[in-house]
């Protein structure tokens, strides 16, 4: 059996992000695990622009970031195999994987879990009618249309507002579909601002609050939808039914962090359904560590892209047995906070920490209050908050060292 150093699973911007941090801390045994044909994961199909403002301080398509990464891969002589496909994983960091099936077994001193996330279908979400083609969820829609080069529609009614799904209603528009509408569920949108604008009012697209899809109609293919307000627990309104003739329906429902293999392990979850993770990003399991999307949805590749270095420090960190792990510290969502990343801190970390939130609902002139008992850590304040942007704090190592008990983050009104 083969022996690694660490293993990454899962080749986008996150996987390759640990990889180059570990290389750089003086690990050189790394392979990466990638199960399509090429690295870069969503990023190959995200032809449009606005990544990189971040990370390299300049606009670019999400082939030209990644391929800044892919080349770095190439400098450092990285390691890393395509169409591998990890199909089991076990406590011992034994990992499985096959390709064009082979099996290959590899034992790991670490592993990063950088697997991304899958998107919501019609089935997850029970949407009601017919099972027509023409149904078919908003990423998917864009690897055919920026990949394969394949048009899913010419009339098009797009459910959530999901930046992939606002994304796509601009590049549909501008392959000539006729983008009927977008319908959100929630009395509020679930992507950024910037895509709204840019995506859905610069077209003239209708964006509908507290609507959905009540109903799909469709022999063969997709033939109407019907939309129907909900009411605050969801319900459909009678009365309220719109009916919009279309070809297709494009599903932009949400993302859910890929973690079957953390299941094989037994790996507690969060309520970000990802791994529980302190802030080197390690797992309950020992060993074993996740950033990107399959830890929690982002909304920014940027962000991904520095979880996935403090994944592979941590790593490497790991690996030279300088975790010592002699206690955490709890970090828990308080007032109108839907989670916090990392939910624990190592006590003995002489580190500074970055945590990650994200607010229940929309809400203007908040604090952002980071509590330990009565004792307050940091108060910062913002103009305003939204679920669909995340919340960085910094919290300062001198600031760690004041913490004699579990932290709470929560909201405040001004």
């Amino acid at each position: 059996m083969k022996t690694v150093d660490l293993v990454i699973i899962g080749g986008g911007s996150a996987g390759m992000a640990a990889a180059l941090q570990a290389k750089k801390e003086g690990i050189s045994d790394i392979l990466i695990l990638e199960k399509d044909e090429c690295l870069g994961g969503i990023l190959n199909q995200c032809i449009h622009n606005g990544f990189g403002l971040t990370e390299f301080k300049e606009e670019l398509t999400g082939p030209e970031y990644l391929w800044r990464f892919v080349d770095q891969i190439h400098e450092e002589k990285i390691p890393y195999i395509c169409n591998a496909q990890v199909i089991d994983l076990s406590k011992d960091k034994i990992i499985k994987y096959s390709k064009y099936g082979l099996v290959e077994t590899i034992k790991a001193k670490a592993i990063v879990m950088a697997t991304g996330c899958y998107e919501r279908s019609a089935g997850a979400i029970q949407l009601p009618g017919d099972r027509c083609t023409g149904v078919i969820t908003a990423g998917l829609a864009q690897k055919y249309l920026n990949i394969k080069g394949y048009m899913v529609g010419k009339r098009v009614v797009i459910l959530g507002s999901g930046d992939i799904g606002l994304i796509m209603a601009r590049r549909l528009t501008l392959e000539g579909a006729k983008v009927i509408c977008v319908s959100e569920i929630m009395p509020y949108s679930a992507g950024l601002n910037r895509n709204i604008q840019q995506c859905l009012k610069d077209y003239d697209i209708p964006l509908y609050l507290s609507r959905t899809v009540s109903k799909v109609v469709g022999k063969n293919r997709l033939e109407k939808v019907t939309l129907s307000s909900v009411d605050e627990n969801m319900n459909f309104i009678p009365g309220t039914e719109m009916e919009i003739e279309c070809d297709t329906l494009v599903l932009s429902v949400g993302l859910v962090p890929y973690i079957s293999l953390l299941n094989y392990i037994g790996c507690p979850i969060g309520p970000t359904k990802g791994a529980i993770v302190n802030n080197y990003m390690e797992t309950k399991i020992d060993g074993v560590f996740a950033c990107g999307n399959c830890l929690h949805v982002h909304d920014v590749v940027d962000f991904v892209t520095e979880e996935g270095r403090n994944a592979g420090h941590g790593a490497a960190l790991y690996i030279k047995n300088l975790i010592k792990n002699d206690g955490e510290i709890s970090v828990i969502p308080g007032r109108e906070i839907s989670y916090v990343v990392p939910q624990f801190i190592d006590k003995k970390t002489n580190e500074n920490v970055t945590l990650k939130l994200r607010v229940r609902k929309p809400l203007k002139d908040q604090f952002v209050v980071v509590k330990s008992g009565d004792r307050i850590i940091s108060k910062t304040y913002k103009l305003g908050v939204v679920p669909s942007e995340m919340i960085l704090l910094n919290l300062s190592i001198d600031k760690i060292n004041e913490i004699n008990e579990e932290l709470t983050v929560e909201l405040e009104g001004k």
